[in-house]
């Protein structure tokens, strides 16, 4: 059974940045995809990075430039840096992961789930 931590979360002001980050265990090893979602209230989950077995990336267009995802296959830990950021990126960030190649955003691709860590961007 899979198993993601996230932290790292919290409020920060806009322009600043906040790095995530999701400690992963039961069995989870480099054949994963994993990914970073958010959610804000009365919106739906949305994809925003995610990082294929090979290390390919995909982002968001929303987060194209600001934000940057990384893995460490070794550590088991996924890792979400936030630059910049704005308002409109005040959520509940989840860590996800699913075993196949990836990179996707689509959250119907993936099967565990973290608890997700609140980021608050305030103006």
């Amino acid at each position: 059974e899979v198993n993601l931590v996230e932290s790292g979360g919290g409020s920060v002001q806009s322009g600043g940045s906040l790095r995530l980050s999701c400690a992963a265990s039961g069995g989870l090893n480099s054949t994963f995809c994993m990914g970073w979602f958010r959610q804000a209230p009365g919106k739906e989950r949305e994809g925003v990075a995610a990082i294929g077995t090979d290390g390919r990336t995909t982002y968001a267009d929303s987060v194209k430039g600001r934000f940057t995802i990384t893995r460490d296959n070794a550590k088991n830990t996924l890792a979400l840096l936030m630059n910049h950021l704005k308002p409109e990126d005040t959520a509940k960030y989840f860590c996800a992961a699913e075993l196949g190649a990836g990179p996707s955003l689509s959250r119907d691709d993936f099967g565990w789930w973290g608890q997700g860590t609140q980021v608050t961007v305030y103006s």
